[in-house]
Parts: structure tokens; C-alpha cells; sequence
């Protein structure tokens, strides 16, 4: 399973400037409006504002999944943010969030969208790929890190 499958170089937000939660979770979800302007901007916020509700998705470390799935989706799609000041994201370890990874998926799609969970989550676990995640220079540096590690 390879991160470019289901992430485009567009979909990589260097520099978060977002302070809370839905904040965060709009400006990760405005890449895909930008791509696709029919995409529901707003049953996407609210899909995962729901998803929030039923029990956090900063896992701690810095890190959160925000994670749901959509009807009128036609694929899996990943949307990778960073922020350097981190954001509280009500992690588990009630340490602010750095590094985020959003994915939505079809409705349809359970197997595979869990598949995808875990390879984040695996990959994220790795201390040394959080490092290099948050040392990059710019978005293209990032977008390396984040293939090179697939």
C-alpha cells in the first residue's frame, strides 16, 4: 500500500494556521473543494465533526487521524496537514496535534478504509518518520517524506 494512492502533491498543507478543531478539520477538507468543486465541503466537516464526537481521533504524539466516510464519495482520499504551533485536537495524551492525517472514504469501502487506517497508524508510530515529517522545509519536501516512506 503505497500513501500517492490515495494522496496528491495538492493535498499536502505545510503550515496549518488553524487554531481548533474545526478549523483544522475545514482547512483540510478545502483542498478537495478546490479540486472538486462540487465536493460538499460542509457534509464533509460535519461528517467528521460527528466522527470527533463518538470519541477523539488524536491518538497522541502529535498525531491525529480525523477519519469518516461519505456517501457520493468515488474514492479514498487523504489530506496530510502539518502545524507548527500544534492545535489541542482532546488527544488522548492531552498533548497538542502537529501532524494530521484526514481520510475519507466512500461508503462503500469498509475493508479498505481500514487497511488505510492502520497503515497511517503504523507508519506514524515510526518516531523517525514523525521527525523527518516535521523537519521538512517546505511542501515539496514533505510530499518526499511522505513517499518515501510508503
Amino acid at each position: 500500500m503505497r500513501l500517492e494512492d490515495y494522496l496528491q502533491p495538492d493535498f499536502v498543507i505545510g503550515e496549518l494556521v488553524s487554531e481548533s478543531k474545526p478549523d483544522v478539520l475545514a482547512e483540510l477538507i478545502a483542498p478537495m473543494k478546490a479540486r472538486w468543486p462540487d465536493f460538499d465541503d460542509v457534509r464533509a466537516r460535519q461528517v467528521l465533526l460527528d466522527r470527533e464526537n463518538l470519541g477523539t481521533t488524536g491518538i497522541g504524539d502529535g498525531v491525529a487521524i480525523p477519519h469518516g466516510k461519505m456517501e457520493n464519495l468515488e474514492q479514498i482520499v487523504i489530506v496530510v496537514g502539518r502545524s507548527l504551533k500544534g492545535v489541542n485536537f482532546d488527544a488522548l495524551d492531552f498533548k497538542p496535534c502537529r501532524i494530521f492525517f484526514l481520510v475519507l472514504a466512500p461508503e462503500h469501502v469498509a475493508g479498505l478504509h481500514l487497511r488505510i487506517l492502520a497503515h497511517i497508524s503504523r507508519l506514524l508510530s515510526d518516531e523517525s518518520f514523525r521527525h523527518a515529517f516535521m523537519s521538512a522545509e517546505n511542501d515539496a519536501a514533505l510530499w518526499q517524506v511522505l513517499t518515501a516512506a510508503a
